[in-house]
């Protein structure tokens, strides 16, 4: 396995992939969730509404784990793993302004236009940010293993 460096890591974080951040329960059970992102080459952002599971389980434990990861089939993938102790910015207009960041960044600026998506830029937030203390990163797409035929 090949690690990525920061240069590697910050092009990846810029393409639209889905992160998956895990956080812990109050009876220690994991919680995982499907999330768009924002990455800033420091810190990962996401955006949830306040009474969201993930938000609440980061009230009581702001520990937390984020992959983001592509495979090409076979053994060729791709994947950062971010851990750390994660903030919760609840100020309305920062995280109205980077819900419409992180939308942006999936859907276009003409597409955040839309009446769906509006909307939802507009509907309460709390941004969750990770300021990573342990970041892992794998690189297989160029080893030529188990290529395609």
């Amino acid at each position: 396995m090949t690690a990525l460096s920061q240069a590697e890591i910050d092009a990846f974080l810029a393409e639209p992939h889905i992160a998956r951040i895990a956080t812990v329960r109050p009876d220690g059970r994991p919680h995982i969730a499907p999330m768009w992102f924002w990455w800033d080459g420091t810190s990962m952002y996401m955006e949830t509404p306040p009474t969201s599971v993930k938000a609440k389980n980061l009230r009581t434990n702001p520990n937390c784990a984020i992959a983001v990861d592509i495979t090409q089939g076979g053994l060729r993938f791709k994947s950062v793993i971010l851990e750390g102790r994660a903030e919760l910015l609840d100020d309305p207009e920062y995280a109205r302004a980077m819900a419409r960041r992180i939308y942006t960044k999936y859907l276009g600026e003409e597409g955040v236009q839309s009446p769906t998506p509006a909307q939802m830029i507009n509907n309460p937030h709390v941004i969750i940010k990770l300021t990573p203390v342990r970041v892992i990163t794998n690189d297989d797409t160029r080893s030529g293993l188990a290529s395609i035929p």
